[in-house]
């Protein structure tokens, strides 16, 4: 055949089994033309192109898989799919006696988790996350890893048991000897304040409130941070912070995979407020709910114990208030709660302080639980202030639980109606800092573990969570893109002011929008 000549091949692209396109790409073959037979380092991109092909998408960004019946896999990224020549291993849990007698302790790869359960006869399967857990093959040599925790953001109770299990996981399930932790969040890169983690010294700092590694908001620089891992010889990270620093954890992660290094990066989801989208929930909210029952009793107490006493109670929540809604279910003892999503007005007929001088009247005290994002838009001069942002782009917000009182005490001594006595707590900083609950540490330690799975097996740019009960990774971008808020037309709002019998402070018109769908932009 001469040079001129046109040949055409077929090769089959194949990956290890351990693969997650392993089975999309066993039966599926590309056809090349002319003598570009593909390189090693052209395998990623046709493992991409055949997912594409298969009726996927697959973006730098974004991993989604198709299937029948409406199946949607909204997939996590795989050293597989930008570096196809690196080696695999089986996993070391195979031959440790605590795990090898457990049946099917491996995950099967075509193991997913619905993120809506329910469903009508004739609804599509929709969409789909890959489920956690330990991988038959790893792609790390536990000698060869070199993992790093650093933790971003506000504290959470929590911090310290997920800084824990992570060792702990590490180095009892996979032999791993290297791990150090990064001081004083994302600056700790580059500034190269680090402490050697070992099971001795993290022992017992679950007992303990905060994180030993220390915490920051901002010093987000991408560029310096990766050169800082791939200088170190860093191939593990492990971020645990809030959705502004996942949305970090992204950027890095991007990075990464544009340098081609096999580095995993892996993200433990931390808000307190239990505000990130997609999972059940996050590490830390149980605790808050039961510490909150504290100040709520304090209140409660207070306000009972004099004549037409009333507490405030102000608990964490800037944009959910998801805290404030489950304290008030578990307490008992609250006769309103106001939380960001749920807008409320003061004076008027069906305002807030008519139904205050009415529930003093019935009952002689009342207690008032506020979340730190409701009413904002109420506070006089918040036009100036709401502007303004703290180092992780949060929006700096004035004391609700103050002005609230203020205006309380204002309304009534205005009036003269009648004398009030009110006492204003605020538990916040006492709630961040404790230590987790039982049910806290339990949570904690399960995603730690997943987490370290998920970074031996190869997946990278994901963050670990639970939908509906069972551990997921999920890709960044989905947790990133919104945030997860209290539903005031759900039934668990419902619950909330049957149990409260306070007023909805809503509007016919404002319920009849909410109701109302809205049609999507075309």
């Amino acid at each position: 055949m001469s040079t001129e000549a046109v040949e055409s091949q077929q090769v089959v692209v194949e990956s290890d089994y351990d693969s997650p396109t392993w089975r999309q790409l066993s039966d599926f073959s590309v056809t090349v033309t002319g003598n570009n037979f593909p390189s090693h380092a052209s395998y990623a991109d046709l493992r991409l192109s055949s997912v594409r092909d298969m009726g996927s998408v697959a973006r730098a960004d974004r991993k989604v898989v198709q299937g029948e019946f409406g199946y949607v896999l909204e997939d996590v990224p795989h050293f597989a799919d930008y570096l196809p020549d690196v080696p695999t291993y089986p996993n070391p849990l195979q031959d440790n006696p605590a795990y090898s007698v457990v049946k099917k302790y491996f995950v099967n790869e075509d193991d997913t988790v619905p993120q809506k359960i329910v469903v009508q006869k004739n609804s599509p399967r929709g969409i789909h996350f890959r489920r956690a857990g330990p991988r038959q093959r790893v792609y790390f040599e536990p000698e060869d890893v070199y993992a790093c925790i650093v933790t971003c953001g506000g504290l959470c109770p929590g911090l310290n048991t997920v800084i824990r299990e992570i060792v702990c996981g590490l180095s009892y399930m996979y032999g791993v000897k290297k791990i150090v932790g990064i001081q004083g969040g994302y600056r700790g890169f580059y500034s190269r304040n680090t402490i050697p983690l070992t099971p001795k010294s993290v022992n017992d700092i679950h007992k303990r409130g905060g994180t030993i590694l220390g915490t920051s908001r901002g010093g987000h620089d991408a560029i310096k941070i990766v050169d800082n891992i791939q200088d170190r010889g860093i191939n593990q990270v492990y971020i645990i912070g809030g959705d502004g620093t996942q949305k970090g954890a992204s950027v890095i992660f991007e990075e990464i995979q544009r340098r081609g290094l096999e580095v995993a990066v892996a993200g433990i989801p931390k808000t307190i407020d239990n505000d990130i989208a997609v999972i059940d929930k996050s590490f830390g909210f149980d605790t808050a709910v039961e510490e909150a029952q504290r100040a709520i009793n304090a209140a409660h107490v207070e306000s009972e114990s004099v004549e037409n006493g009333i507490g405030v109670v102000k608990l964490m929540g800037r944009f959910s208030g998801f805290i404030a809604m489950y304290a008030t279910l578990a307490s008992r003892d609250v006769d309103c709660c106001l939380i960001p999503e749920s807008p409320f007005y003061l004076e008027g007929r069906g305002g807030l302080f008519e139904y205050i001088e009415k529930r003093l009247k019935d009952n002689g005290h009342m207690v008032i639980v506020v979340a730190e994002g409701a009413g904002q838009e109420l506070i006089a001069d918040s036009v100036r202030s709401m502007g303004h942002e703290d180092a992780s782009g949060n929006k700096l917000l004035l004391d609700v639980g103050l002005w609230l009182s203020q205006k309380i005490k204002n309304y009534f001594t205005s009036r003269q109606r009648m004398t009030i006595n009110l006492k204003y707590i605020d538990p916040t900083y006492m709630i961040r800092a404790i230590p987790s609950n039982a049910s806290d540490n339990v949570y904690c330690t399960l995603l730690a573990q997943n987490a370290v799975h998920g970074a031996m097996a190869g997946y990278t740019g994901f963050t670990i969570g639970v939908v509906n009960g069972r551990h997921t990774y999920i890709p960044f971008y989905r947790v990133t893109e919104k945030r997860n808020k209290v539903i005031i037309t759900d039934r668990m709002w419902a619950r909330l002011l049957s149990s409260t019998n306070q007023p909805s402070f809503l509007s016919a018109e404002y319920i009849e929008e909410i109701k109302t769908p809205r049609e999507p932009p075309k």
